[in-house]
């Protein structure tokens, strides 16, 4: 009897947690994942995706919660469209077989009620890999103009693209990229 009022009360506990955490959907209109590299040792290059779309789960109070970002590499955009193309391609993202980049977090770091980071896995050109993103200008609050609550937070990392698979012209064009996301969510 005291072990199934303990599995109960367990259980009970474990399912109010899983509804205390708040679900938000990644508003794709202000959402833009971008990148940096050097280029020839001259200059940085930037470019974004213009496609992403995911899920946000956040219980400020529990300090946990889950990120899961999906980016549609097809829709990558660098200003020239000569560039896109053949990132596009076979050299780079091949996104005829690759079709999207992902982060999926493992876990959340808060300081305080500021989310700080999130551990997770990244996964570009078939290739999974472990990814640390620091967090910074975290804020919740109702949108100003439709009242709804919503999340946003700027996202940073490096990697470096070989892991992944991504050789092209390394080293001239740089290994390491700076990868910047920008991230509004909106309350489900």
């Amino acid at each position: 009897m005291k072990s199934q009022l303990l599995i109960a009360l367990l259980s009970s506990t474990i399912a109010a947690s899983a509804l205390a955490a708040d679900s938000y959907t990644i508003d794709a209109r202000h959402t833009f994942p971008s990148f940096e590299v050097n280029h020839l040792g001259f200059s940085t290059q930037r470019g974004r995706f213009n496609k992403t779309s995911g899920k946000i789960m956040l219980d400020i109070a529990a300090k946990s919660g889950s990120v899961d970002v999906v980016i549609d590499a097809a829709s990558i955009d660098t200003g020239l469209e000569d560039l896109h193309k053949h990132l596009k391609g076979e050299d780079f993202f091949d996104v005829a077989q690759f079709p999207s980049i992902t982060f999926k977090s493992k876990s959340l770091k808060f300081d305080g009620e500021q989310l700080v980071g999130a551990e997770g896995d990244f996964t570009m050109h078939g290739v999974t890999r472990p990814v640390s993103l620091k967090i910074d200008a975290f804020k919740c609050a109702p949108h100003p103009m439709n009242k709804k609550p919503m999340c946003g937070a700027n996202a940073t990392t490096t990697i470096k693209r070989a892991e992944f698979g991504i050789t092209k012209y390394v080293p001239a064009v740089s290994d390491e990229v700076k990868i910047a996301i920008q991230i509004e969510a909106m309350k489900d």
